[in-house]
């Protein structure tokens, strides 16, 4: 029986996925485990390999790089040699194949009829999505239109091969570009003619590094330019108390995927949630002496060198083993109590917040979480993150100190229960052992969902994770 490769869903929002490129041809014999195809999900590009072994069929109207499919769609079947697909099951019995009004029937390829599949109920979803002829396709290919663009003339609005021969006909002529479609979708956001780019993978091809590149250097060039369209010469006969109009100078930011993602994420969390916020102060004298010894101590061996969040994170999961309700999600079947302790935390990038997973953290030593941290953070700023890197967290934490930030109201990322805002450590005046000392005192900011928890056990953990911060080494060889 036919295997039918769909569109999967890569995280626990998602609905629909942007197709990136086929890993593999029509025709080649593919193995369980062996990468596919690519999609960019809620916030990065994932490969995904296919679970059954035999032969790629891709139809005619398979998706091509750029397509927006929903989750479950249909993208292609894996079968056996010398089985046929069910599209042609159906022709041998019936002796015609069924055309849909105004279709061209599809040429054949070196497979039989395998162009005639998703002609079926099992390619509604795609058809709808992507109403073109397959000639008009061919034709498409053939001329170098992007066919994802144009629009149909017929009553349908099915796209024909005149609608392609008309855009190739009125479009300049370009030089031919070859780039991913990741490195097409950045140029695409940012305004970046990719004809004007050189690429540095094999061949010439443009990848996502050269766009990025090309970003950066307009934005400097934007930079350096700005003081001076921002100069004023007062005109002849004006008046010194005079003050001449200045044009407002304004632009226009796409939205990025990203951003988009974000933003809906944030919204719904605020409409979702009952989030109430307690703020308290800790002593973090001995937790700053503390990061300085494990700074000379790690450098000297070569170790990663543990940083605050780092020990934030650590701190973090042992008070959750003291106080497992914090450890919790909603759901509208009951209270999901989490066993396992996975730790979410924020990565400012230049695409956007991320939120990559620090795993098992309870269970792990800080040299252990210092390794993994660091390379969470190298892949978040390469893009290199893979959707099960910020898959499962159960807690989240989001560090603002190092942009000199005291105290902030974090949102829930849902669907947990609760995050940790924790900002500068700051010296300043503080009782201790009853005399006003200077101290190193850090402020900590706990929202939580009050649907899923009270404010009596939040409190009780926040100041757990106070007093943890303000003996740290009592805490972090648990």
């Amino acid at each position: 029986m036919a295997y039918e490769v769909t569109m999967p869903r890569l995280g626990w929002t998602m609905e629909e996925g942007v197709f990136g490129e086929w890993l593999k041809q029509d025709g080649d014999e593919v193995q369980p485990g062996d990468l596919l195809f690519t999609v960019e999900g809620d916030k990065a590009t994932q490969e995904v390999e296919v679970f059954e072994g035999g032969i790629l069929r891709l139809p005619p109207n398979a998706p091509v790089a750029g397509d927006v499919i929903p989750v479950g769609a249909l993208l292609a079947y894996i079968v056996q040699a010398g089985e046929s697909l069910p599209i042609e099951e159906r022709e041998q019995t019936s002796g015609q194949l069924p055309v849909a009004s105004g279709q061209e029937t599809p040429r054949t390829t070196g497979h039989g009829s395998q162009a005639s599949a998703l002609l079926t109920s099992h390619s509604s979803t795609l058809t709808s999505r992507r109403p073109i002829s397959p000639r008009a396709r061919r034709v498409a290919d053939d001329l170098g239109v992007d066919w994802t663009q144009l629009t149909g003339s017929g009553r349908t609005g099915r796209i024909v091969e005149r609608d392609v021969r008309a855009a190739a006909a009125q479009r300049e002529e370009k030089p031919a570009v070859h780039a991913t479609p990741l490195a097409r979708r950045l140029a695409e956001e940012a305004g970046i003619d990719l004809t004007t780019l050189a690429g540095s993978a094999s061949g010439g091809r443009i990848q996502r590094e050269d766009v990025e590149a090309a970003i950066l250097a307009a934005r400097r060039e934007t930079e350096e330019r700005e003081p001076l369209s921002l100069r004023h010469e007062r005109p002849s006969g004006v008046e010194p108390t005079e003050t001449p109009d200045l044009a407002p100078q304004s632009s226009l930011s796409p939205h990025s995927r990203i951003r988009r993602i974000t933003a809906q994420r944030m919204a719904e969390s605020a409409h979702t949630t009952a989030p109430v916020t307690l703020t308290t102060e800790a002593d973090a004298t001995e937790l700053a002496a503390l990061r300085q010894q494990f700074k000379d101590s790690y450098t000297r061996r070569g170790w990663a060198v543990p940083s605050y969040n780092d020990i934030y994170l650590k701190l973090t999961a042992v008070a959750l083993q003291e106080h497992p309700t914090l450890n919790a999600s909603w759901s509208s079947d009951g209270i999901i109590l989490h066993s396992a302790i996975h730790i979410g935390f924020a990565v400012d990038t230049e695409n956007g917040l991320l939120a990559p997973v620090a795993r098992d953290v309870a269970t792990k030593s800080l040299r252990q979480i210092a390794a993994e941290s660091k390379e969470l953070i190298e892949g978040a700023h390469r893009h290199r993150l893979g959707h099960e890197a910020m898959q499962g967290g159960t807690f989240t934490i989001t560090n603002l100190g190092m942009y000199g930030i005291d105290a902030f109201t974090p949102i829930i990322n849902l669907p947990q229960a609760a995050i940790l805002g924790i900002g500068r450590i700051l010296c300043k005046p503080a009782v201790h052992n009853g005399e006003i000392v200077p101290r190193q005192m850090v402020a900590l900011s706990l929202t939580f969902d009050h649907r899923v928890v009270d404010g009596g056990p939040a409190a009780r953990f926040l100041n757990t994770v106070r007093e943890y911060v303000s003996e740290p080494i009592l805490w972090l060889s648990a």
